[in-house]
């Protein structure tokens, strides 16, 4: 079983997958659709949930700053529980807050050209999302081992 990271953007949908293992992840593709048609996801999503053997999706949960929760928040939400319903996998949010910066931060040390980050931002936000995930599952079933 493996685990599928998602940041979900207004037109942009990145997404990471974990090894076998689920030790490391990394990016699997970006799903590009018109804005705000979340709807059309579903089913390319079905489609990599099936063909990849996968038990748990982790999703980005855009919190402000402050902790608290705005449109976006409510957008993923609301995607959540689509996923769920339609796709009857295990959805996880996973708070995503500075991992576009932190993503872009990447690519700039790697001299990465604008236009190059631009296409590869929600990819690699994905798999910080989901490598979060699996650093912090890993590290809490290490912590009951003892």
């Amino acid at each position: 079983m493996r685990y599928l990271g998602l940041d979900l953007g207004s037109k942009t949908l990145g997404i990471a997958i974990s090894d076998m293992t689920n030790t490391i992840a990394t990016i699997y593709t970006t799903l590009r659709f018109d804005e705000d048609d979340y709807n059309s996801l579903i089913p390319q999503l079905n489609d990599i949930v099936l063909k990849n053997n996968v038990s748990i999706i982790v999703l980005g949960l855009p919190k402000n700053m402050n902790n608290t929760l705005g449109k976006r928040a409510e957008i993923t939400l609301d995607f959540k529980e689509k996923m769920e319903k339609e796709i009857g996998v295990k959805v996880v949010l996973m708070d995503e807050r500075l991992t576009s910066v932190i993503s872009n931060n990447v690519m700039i040390e790697a001299d990465m050209s604008r236009k190059k980050r631009k296409k590869k931002v929600d990819g690699i936000a994905a798999q910080i999302i989901l490598q979060d995930y699996l650093d912090r599952e890993r590290t809490m079933k290490n912590g009951r081992e003892k």
